[in-house]
């Protein structure tokens, strides 16, 4: 955290009773319907180090064929293992590796992918490991009904197709039932990429070595993710050999970011938000529950058990002036409230010079996550020296916010992989930050 937010914390905490967030309690096996494995509940004590794995097991994949020599397109491994969350403090996040069939063409050792998944949502049925293993996660008339897509598998399948070894990170909180999802969280995001890089070398069976060269691969979410994974690094995980990052539309800052979602398909994206800060700094809870009316606050509780599906069905193009008692939207109460742009603003990402190269790609019409925030990512990276390739993705206003944003993922998927693909390869990327003025 910055000072300057430590300080505003520790302001309002000294004039409200700070209240505990309640997180999803650890017993619970069932959200909306949906009965989540034994495997994500995560011991009362965890590992001292960063990336120790505490549990793994065989992980059958939904969208797999039998081949000569084994599973194609690989075979897979749950795993759990140990992260530090924003406050300092031990967590258990899951995840999967997948051991590619195809066999790396490259030189050196087969290189390693951390992918960052992009939004899924808050409940713990909407993790992508669950989903690589069910590929739909359908509930319907059983309680409240869900819905879960695993997106994510054609990137990833992208990656076992080129021989890289993958493994995904579900992040704090989604899919282990201790916590709520630090939804768009930069520390505990970037923290919980860093340590999957760690935790996958540490598996035993695998063509991965302490050798392999490691890259970043994110969109929207991801995209988030792995850029403050590229910039955590030094301070971090300086173990982690991280070579290139490929950074898809990240919601850099998120102050932009609440501004330009709010209205459109994926306003429920504002509760997980919301969820999250207050329950990584409990503090803020008071706070911002003095701001909500009875309709918030239901919206937020019902919020935090939906995946992306249930929350485009429930939530799709509402406002959240309908939240709140004064009848401000949330971003509007953000800029006047000084301790919330505090917090908010600390999730700024850009502010120091990343690892290795970084190739960010964002699309011109992209009003959901917005451009400008994103093209400024790479600016803000390029005056610090980092070695940045800017690509701005052209694609015509679709109308749909939610289709500007989803567009580029993509259009864009097969170049990204390919790009990442020959910097792991160890083909040197040219940085563009001398032609990003003239750049869209």
């Amino acid at each position: 955290m910055s000072g300057r937010f430590r300080m505003s914390v520790a302001i309002l905490a000294a004039t409200v009773a700070a209240t505990t967030v309640a997180a999803v309690p650890a017993q619970a096996a069932v959200s909306r319907g949906i009965t989540i494995p034994a495997f994500y509940d995560p011991p009362a004590d965890l590992p001292a180090a960063d990336g120790t794995l505490i549990r793994t097991q065989p992980l059958k994949l939904a969208l797999s064929l039998p081949g000569i020599t084994g599973t194609l397109p690989g075979s897979a491994t749950r795993i759990m293992y140990k992260s530090t969350d924003a406050g300092g403090g031990p967590v258990a996040v899951t995840g999967a590796y997948i051991e590619p069939a195809a066999a790396w063409r490259g030189s050196g050792s087969r290189p390693l992918v951390v992918l960052a998944p992009g939004t899924m949502g808050q409940g713990d049925q909407c993790s992508t490991s669950l989903a690589l293993e069910k590929g739909l996660i359908l509930g319907i008339g059983q309680e409240r009904s869900t819905v879960s897509i695993g997106y994510e598998i054609l990137a990833i399948y992208r990656l076992l197709a080129k021989g890289i070894a993958v493994v995904q990170t579900d992040y704090p909180g989604l899919g282990t039932t201790d916590r709520l999802h630090t939804y768009v969280g930069r520390v505990d995001s970037g923290h919980a990429v860093l340590d999957a890089a760690r935790a996958a070398k540490k598996l035993t069976g695998t063509s991965v070595t302490a050798a392999s060269a490691v890259g970043l691969y994110g969109y929207s979410q991801g995209g988030g993710a792995v850029a403050s994974a590229a910039e955590l690094q030094p301070t971090y995980a300086p173990d982690v050999k991280l070579t290139a990052t490929y950074a898809g539309a990240p919601p850099a800052n998120l102050i932009d970011v609440v501004a330009a979602i709010d209205g459109t398909e994926l306003v429920g994206a504002l509760g997980w938000s919301i969820n999250g800060f207050t329950q990584t700094v409990p503090a803020l809870k008071p706070l911002v529950d003095s701001y909500l009316n009875d309709a918030g606050r239901a919206a937020l509780a019902d919020l935090s058990t939906m995946c992306v599906g249930d929350a485009l069905f429930g939530y799709a193009n509402k406002r959240s002036t309908g939240w709140t008692r004064s009848g401000q939207s949330l971003a509007s109460i953000i800029a006047a409230e000084p301790v919330l742009k505090a917090a908010i603003g600390d999730q700024l990402i850009g502010t120091r010079k990343p690892v290795g190269v970084v190739r960010v790609a964002t699309g011109v019409s992209d009003n959901l996550v917005a451009h400008g925030q994103a093209r400024t990512l790479a600016a803000d990276w390029c005056r610090r020296g980092g070695k940045v390739v800017y690509d701005p993705i052209l694609l015509a206003d679709s109308g749909s916010p939610l289709l500007n944003h989803f567009g580029p993922l993509l259009t864009d998927q097969g170049t990204a992989v390919d790009w990442l693909t020959l910097r792991l390869a160890g083909v040197p990327a040219i940085s563009n930050c001398a032609l990003l003025p003239v750049l869209l």
